[in-house]
């Protein structure tokens, strides 16, 4: 079958929340938009699959400061007061956006006032792909981009990708392009994040762009063994209990997590939500349906018998670390590239620990919301779509490894998704983290990278699949490099060599490179960008 070509002012890749923000926003400020999912807009990805908290606060001084500080010392105080602010006023406008255009049917509470602190996934991704049809977004799903193109000057001037359902390659010129395509999880297994394998990542760095805060990529959720359920805030109502039946100290969902992990190492790790009184138990039902499906389906009562437990990797997905932003539109280093969602570092208002369900799902809207009005005003200053400066432009594919092999042999890429999980998923060399387990990782995953830069490769829909590996592999080399560099604990990054804090590494570490990766604080990549 033919290429497809098609034009278009703003090209969003990804139908997260992130992407649909950034459509709807972008086709709202008059640009003529097309949308790429790697799935299906509004089913695909973490937050369709399940229910959400949202950093809703109501724009009062005493409320908006106690949310602000409530975990910038989780984060290691690597958050950003202005960005924090930006994104509270930007969620609190959405979510009102949600009921009164959407007319999203959020709960009501005693008072009869609606309680807006939350969404259901199905049904929130569900409306945004409404109002994205409807404000004339065209919508291209199961249409993962393989490689961002390129014009002589290095600018971002649209994608290439694989149509999966349609066996048929297509490219989109493009003014503007905002990458949305969500995090990596490493496919853990974690429910909804089948998609998320970084690939974002790797195409804005193929086209220049560095990643920011890619250590604090260490997430791992609590689910039950017998699911991909992860909805970590309902354990903190639990105890968990070693084989034997005895309680093991000092494990939790928000601190305690890595007692968990040492103890699963050796032993199974079984868990009651036993500190749930009966008000909690039925708004958790009642809040998340989902969590309790497999529990019902097995005849499991979670409050009052005890279920075996395990971790998922959820990566950069739940963890901060991302493609690193310039300013508060949301654009990277790179010209006509913007980034929003997981896909982009959430640093700016999580610093080094996860925001959870609510932080991201705020992040999400705002940042979409950010990059798809940036993404249309930068699309305007070329004349629009149709324009000789926008369709005219000689372009290139930037895509390397998975696409363009450096040798003629072929390496299959579940030999490189299985490579890398070996190095990623064990609990004692990412979540434990200690140089002397890092620097081998690091070492065996840039052997990984020089075979796949050598012999992986596909057409079609293999492309797609040696590209996804491709992105793994880079991803994981940018957080392990970015590991190594931060010789301290900080955040969610716990280092067992360096158990303590450090005041001199008061700053974030940028990383990127592909062949030869690199990671050094960002003031000394300020200062030599000033020079």
């Amino acid at each position: 079958m033919a290429e497809l070509d098609l034009t278009a002012d703003v090209l969003v890749a990804g139908g997260g929340p992130a992407g649909a923000w950034a459509a709807v926003k972008a086709a709202q400020a008059g640009a003529d938009v097309v949308l790429v999912d790697k799935g299906y807009l509004g089913t695909s990805g973490a937050t369709a699959a399940a229910g959400t908290g949202v950093w809703y606060v109501q724009p009062d001084p005493a409320a908006r400061e106690q949310a602000m500080a409530s975990r910038e010392a989780l984060g290691g105080h690597l958050a950003d007061r202005d960005w924090m602010a930006r994104v509270l006023d930007q969620t609190y406008t959405n979510m009102n956006e949600l009921a009164l255009v959407s007319r999203y049917p959020f709960p009501v509470g005693e008072d009869g006032a609606q309680i807006r602190r939350g969404l259901q996934g199905p049904e929130y991704m569900r409306r945004m792909r409404v109002r994205a049809r409807r404000a004339g977004v065209r919508v291209l799903d199961h249409s993962p981009v393989t490689e961002l193109l390129v014009d002589s000057e290095g600018a971002v001037a649209g994608v290439a990708g694989h149509r999966r359902r349609h066996d048929q390659d297509y490219r989109v010129r493009a003014g503007a392009v905002v990458l949305a395509t969500g995090g990596c999880a490493f496919l853990s297994g974690a429910l909804g994040c089948d998609v998320n394998t970084g690939d974002g990542a790797l195409l804005a760095a193929e086209a220049g762009a560095e990643m920011s805060g890619m250590e604090f990529s260490n997430a791992y959720a609590i689910a039950p063994e017998f699911t991909s359920v992860t909805k970590t805030a309902f354990y903190s109502f639990a105890t968990f209990y070693h084989t034997d039946g005895s309680v093991l100290e000092g494990a939790g969902s928000t601190r305690g997590r890595s007692v968990i992990a040492r103890a699963l190492l050796s032993e199974r790790v079984f868990c009651r939500l036993d500190q749930a009184d009966e008000p909690a138990r039925r708004a958790m039902r009642l809040a998340q349906p989902n969590f309790f499906l497999p529990f019902d389906r097995q005849g499991i009562d979670p409050f009052t018998e005890l279920f075996p437990v395990t971790l998922l990797a959820e990566g950069t997905v739940r963890g901060t670390g991302g493609i690193r932003v310039t300013g508060y539109d949301c654009a990277t280093s790179v010209p006509g590239l913007y980034v929003a969602g997981d896909a982009a570092t959430r640093e700016p208002i999580c610093g080094g620990f996860t925001g959870g369900g609510s932080h991201n799902a705020a992040w999400a809207m705002s940042s979409g919301t950010w990059a798809g009005k940036a993404a249309a005003r930068h699309a305007r200053t070329l004349g629009g779509a149709h324009s000789s400066s926008a369709t005219r432009r000689s372009v290139r594919g930037a895509g390397g490894a998975g696409l363009r092999p450096t040798a003629g042999e072929r390496v299959p890429y579940r030999e490189v998704v299985e490579a890398v999980q070996r190095e990623v998923l064990p609990y004692e060399k990412n979540y434990l983290r200690h140089g002397a387990r890092l620097e081998p990782a690091l070492a065996t995953l840039d052997g990984v990278w020089a075979e796949a830069r050598r012999a992986l490769h596909g057409e079609g829909d293999g492309a797609v699949r040696a590209r996804s590996a491709a992105a793994m592999t880079a991803h994981a080399r940018w957080m392990y490099a970015s590991a190594l560099a931060r010789t301290e604990s900080r955040g969610m990054h716990k280092r067992e060599d360096f158990p303590h804090q450090d005041a001199g590494q008061h700053h974030r570490i940028v990383s990127g490179g592909l062949d030869e990766v690199w990671a050094t604080p960002e003031l000394r990549l300020r200062a030599a960008v000033a020079s």
